[in-house]
């Protein structure tokens, strides 16, 4: 195959049909990659029979990172099914609105979820992937015949619904250009082939997983091996035992791996390349090191718009060179933002103006739009252009440095502040593992709040971390916090972002004031 946007994911499994390579592989168990189209092809059975003659039905699955689910991609693909990912951590009406928003017409769940739907009338039928009558439906099409639905590259073959950090998740429209595409390209870029094992541990709800394991290990013809869930104390253990050369990431996961006591027969594993997106800049060089591997930090989302690539000159702080095409806009302007002028000490000297909104000006990227939400879309898409609700800024040399998401901009004496910039400089404490700033709103724009997870065993005096916020030089008197909150860990979506807005409705009650000298310049 060649051309990554005419590229069907119907086209990678006609690819591995006959292929007697080891395809799948969780726990003990294994399939050939020719044993894994055929159950593929039995499962799309089974969904045509379950949907009856609808086009494109929409078949919901809540499930962890099992064979099933992994049978049911292909199994999309495979009948012209519209696959969506329900998320486990989801309960009750909320589960019940994904569900109807994404008119999904069954649901199809392993069995230890069976809970999170008790009490919940979805309104279609739910059946027990575990369960016997799922059983019977899959026994009555064992052997059927490889015969897929036609499809085209701009098909939908998924639903994901993002990760509902400010609001209620929304369901992004996945076509099969969408999901090849990255597969294709990702395996060529990394010459990933049969010998390698891309391991997959971030959640098949979402779209780094998908996009960046699955479809990769399907596209290279290497053996994808999953596991339930991703666990920080399991990762190395899985690698070696699996042999993995490849593995997927989404931000924290690395930090999270990091923190686990180190060995010094670390680096003695197969893994070759991570490859993932929001790595902060230190995991990325430390992750690397510490493994003895390759680590390729991106920037993108589940939507698609904007996607921006390292490149081997991009300074360690920033997300990589921005595209043609893609600029950053002012919010009150609309109009591009001017390069970043940084002091001697290195801090943004004009961040007011300096920082925007990563805009995609040449068009939508690979936004295929969200599903049942118009409002949505047309705030993200406004006068033929796709807005990402990423706020950053760029150096002389072009180069892109993320500020935060438009919800996280904090307005102190009048002036924007991006929080990520701050929170880069609070985790160079060594007692600090994670930080997150947000805004409390006061009688005049917001206080600067940080929420911090200290690294294990290790205490934080309030006092020593006023002088040393005082002592960093490039975070300017109106970045400093006003208030701290020390957590045993931070509210976190599934796909590990961090939910600010749930931080930011505690208020004042959790924190304690930081030192005065250290926050007298700021009101």
């Amino acid at each position: 195959m060649t051309g990554s946007t005419a590229l069907t994911v119907t086209d990678l499994l006609l690819d591995r049909a006959g292929d007697e390579a080891v395809g799948l592989r969780f726990e003990q168990q294994s399939w050939t990659w020719a044993q894994y189209v055929q159950t593929c092809a039995e499962y799309a059975a089974v969904l045509r029979e379950l949907c009856g003659p609808a086009a494109a039905p929409h078949v919901g699955v809540l499930a962890d990172n099992v064979p099933a689910f992994g049978f049911l991609l292909g199994a999309a693909a495979l009948s012209g099914t519209v696959l969506v990912g329900l998320n486990p951590t989801r309960r009750g009406a909320a589960l019940a609105r994904d569900a109807r928003v994404s008119d999904c017409q069954v649901v199809l769940t392993e069995g230890r979820h069976l809970s999170a739907l008790a009490g919940v009338d979805l309104g279609v039928p739910v059946i027990d992937l575990d369960g016997p009558h799922w059983a019977r439906l899959h026994a009555a099409h064992r052997g059927t015949e490889l015969t897929p639905v036609p499809a085209g590259a701009q098909d939908l073959m998924m639903l994901i619904f993002t990760s509902g950090t400010s609001g209620d998740p929304k369901a992004v429209r996945c076509t099969h250009a969408k999901v090849a595409g990255p597969g294709r390209m990702l395996a060529e870029r990394f010459s990933l082939g049969a010998p390698d094992t891309v391991y997959v541990s971030m959640p098949l709800f979402h779209s780094n997983a998908v996009m960046a394991g699955w479809s990769v290990g399907l596209a290279a013809g290497a053996t994808v091996a999953l596991r339930r869930k991703f666990s920080a104390s399991g990762f190395l253990a899985d690698v070696r035992a699996f042999g993995a050369t490849y593995a997927n990431y989404v931000g924290t996961p690395l930090s999270y791996v990091l923190a686990t006591p180190p060995l010094p027969d670390d680096a003695d594993n197969p893994l070759r390349i991570a490859y993932g997106n929001e790595g902060a800049a230190a995991d990325l060089a430390a992750f690397a090191s510490r493994f003895g591997c390759h680590v390729v930090d991106a920037f993108g989302s589940t939507e698609g718009g904007v996607a921006i690539v390292r490149t081997p000159e991009t300074p360690a702080a920033a997300l990589g060179p921005l595209p043609t095409g893609v600029a950053i806009v002012h919010p009150d302007t609309g109009l591009p933002c001017p390069p970043a002028e940084f002091d001697v000490t290195g801090a943004v000297a004009n961040p007011d103006s300096a920082i925007g909104e990563l805009v995609n000006t040449s068009g939508t990227g690979a936004f295929a739009g969200y599903y049942n939400d118009p409002d949505a879309e047309a705030q993200r898409l406004r006068a033929g252009r796709y807005h990402t609700g990423d706020l950053a800024y760029t150096d002389a040399a072009g180069y892109c440095y993320f500020a935060g998401r438009t919800g996280d901009w904090l307005r102190v004496d009048g002036e924007n502040l991006g929080a990520a910039p701050i929170e880069r400089v609070l985790v160079r404490h060594p007692a600090i593992a994670e930080a997150a700033v947000y805004g409390i709103a006061c009688h005049v724009g917001d206080a600067v709040a940080a929420a911090v997870v200290l690294a294990p065993g290790a205490t934080l005096d309030v006092a020593e971390f006023a002088d040393f916020l005082a002592a960093q030089p490039d975070l300017g008197p109106k970045q400093r916090p006003r208030h701290l909150r020390v957590l045993d860990e931070l509210p976190r979506t599934p796909t590990f972002k961090v939910l600010k807005r749930v931080l930011a409705a505690d208020g004042l009650a959790p924190t304690t004031p930081i030192p005065s000298r250290m926050t007298r310049d700021v009101r």
